[in-house]
């Protein structure tokens, strides 16, 4: 499992970790079953805090990513389809929230952004 912290992003660290894994899980680099490395490996390796570690496990169990045995280690979840396209909408609405919101800064009108869409959808 590759992750990469950028220190200088306004993201915090444990929320980087959260998406770098989600999107291994959705993508199918991490699969379901897996073990993820233990909590000590995974700071040692990143060179960051034990506890920014465990902030991101127990945020990634609590929207039922993963699954931690105690004693045994965090594991990726049983798949949930459901979940996982909730997530890539979610991410999809952000997109196109962006997309929107530099349409009207830069004086796009709301008709000829879904224009442009529409335009999109189609080709």
């Amino acid at each position: 499992m590759q992750i990469i912290i950028n220190n200088s992003s306004m993201v915090p660290i444990y929320e980087q970790i959260v998406d770098q894994i989600k999107t291994q899980i959705r993508n199918g680099g991490l699969k379901e079953h897996e073990i993820l490395p233990s909590v000590r490996a995974l700071s040692k390796e990143l060179k960051i805090s034990a506890l920014t570690v465990k902030k991101a496990y127990d945020h990634l169990e609590n929207e039922g990513f993963t699954v931690t045995v105690h004693g045994k280690g965090t594991y990726v979840a049983a798949i949930n389809t459901e979940l996982l396209l909730e997530e890539q909408k979610k991410e999809l609405e952000a997109d196109l929230e962006l997309a929107i919101q530099k349409g009207r800064r830069c004086g796009i009108s709301d008709e000829d952004i879904r224009s442009l869409f529409e335009l999109i959808l189609e080709g």
